[in-house]
Formats: structure tokens, sequence, C-alpha cells
């Protein structure tokens, strides 16, 4: 049975494990051959990128930075991650597609609801880069919002912790995971799984959220078939 999905990555995913910022090629690479294990069982997948690997909106902005141009230079960074994962994923002999909210047709296709849903029937994996293409959205919200209009059945968020704990699991040693939530209690105890926008827009669409730890092998590939891990959101 195919499932369609859409996996968000987090800048993260990209980056150096050490460093923590910047494109690791091993890295990148490791990913590529997760997803690329599961595709291969006639999994459709669509992937989100963030860009905090390389440059960080709101942050910068948070510093003095004007946030409109802050947001579309992170924007940028996602399409620099998406080119890399593309690569990767090409290495590991899978076909893939990179598309962008932003018009950069020299490296990718534009954003096409009806030609992303064409490429994922196709077997390809379709990257999708340049957030909403607006100021002011997270790259969360961008997979809410294309997990609703390619009709997927769950939005899966790779993070660098095991899933969604009460409190900062890396300030409180105590901090409890929650194995299973409901979109309503995320937003009244103000849990830190996606913003808000994000969290509405998936329980008005009933579509589930599943948040896990990317960084231990095997993960993404689990998240992707559908198995237990991390925390569900529904």
């Amino acid at each position: 049975m195919t499932s369609r999905v859409v996996l968000k990555l987090s800048g993260e995913a990209f980056a150096d494990p050490v460093l923590t910022y910047g494109i690791d090629p091993a890295t990148v690479q490791a990913v590529a051959e997760e997803i690329c294990e599961v595709q291969s069982d006639g999994h459709q997948v669509a992937i989100v990128v963030g860009g905090g690997n390389i440059f960080r909106g709101l942050s910068s902005a948070a510093a003095g930075m004007d946030r409109a141009n802050a947001d579309y230079m992170g924007m940028l960074a996602t399409v620099i991650n998406a080119l890399a994962l593309r690569d990767g994923l090409e290495q590991a002999g899978v076909e893939a597609r990179v598309q962008t909210a932003i018009t950069i047709q020299q490296v990718a296709e534009p954003y096409l609801r009806l030609r992303a849903l064409r490429h994922l029937e196709k077997g390809r994996i379709v990257i999708l880069a340049g957030g909403t293409g607006n100021p002011f959205f997270t790259t969360d919200t961008t997979a809410a919002l294309r997990a609703a209009e390619l009709g997927a059945g769950a939005v899966l968020k790779g993070t660098k912790v095991d899933g969604v704990f009460d409190s900062d699991p890396d300030a409180n040693a105590d901090a409890t995971m929650y194995d299973v939530l409901t979109y309503m209690e995320v937003i009244e105890k103000r849990l830190r799984v996606m913003d808000t926008t994000a969290i509405t827009m998936c329980m008005d669409n009933e579509i589930p959220i599943r948040v896990f730890n990317m960084t231990v092998p095997g993960n993404i590939a689990a998240a992707i078939r559908g198995e237990k891990v991390g925390t569900l959101v529904h």
C-alpha cells in the first residue's frame, strides 16, 4: 500500500554533527540513504527543508535585522540545503526534484502543486525549498501547508530530540516525553512542537504529526514506514 508523507528536516539534518552548522556531505548522504531505503518500498516522500545550519531568519531579526529581509535570506539558505540533499539522493540512486516557492529557475523548478504530485506518482522524491515564499512564516508552517495541498497522510518532523517533552530536555534532566498528544494539548500546554499556525493547519485538515529524533540511525526510515517512534500528535 502506497503512502504519501511530508518529511520536515531542520537544518541540523545537513550540518556537521560536532560544529552544528554548514553542510557535511557524509551527514547528508546518510540521511539520503535512509530516505531511499523506504522510497523503494513504494512510499511517496515530499521533503520540506529548513536552513538554520546556514542562516536563521528569526534570530537575525531579533539581533536587529529587518525581519522580512532576514526571512528571505533564510529561504535562500533552504535552497542550498535542498540542492545538497538532491545530490545525495541521486547518488543513492533515486530520482529527486527540487521545487522552490521563490523563483530560481536556473537551479530548481518553481513549486507547482500538480507537478509535485506528478513527480511523487512517478516515484520521484520532491524536495520543497524556499518556505512558503513569504516572510513571517516558518518551515513548519510550510510542511503543514504542503501536506494539506499534496494530500499527505502525515507530517514527520525530524528534530535532534527523541520527541515532545513537557520541558526542555537539554535544560531539565527530569523532563518527561509524551508518547501521544492531541493538537489542543500542544496548543494549551504551549509545547514547542511546531508553531501554532502549523499545528492549527494540521488540526483543521486532520493531518497527524510525528516528532522524532532524526539523528538516531534508522529513525527517518521508521517514521516514513509509520512505525511507532517519537511522539504522535493527532
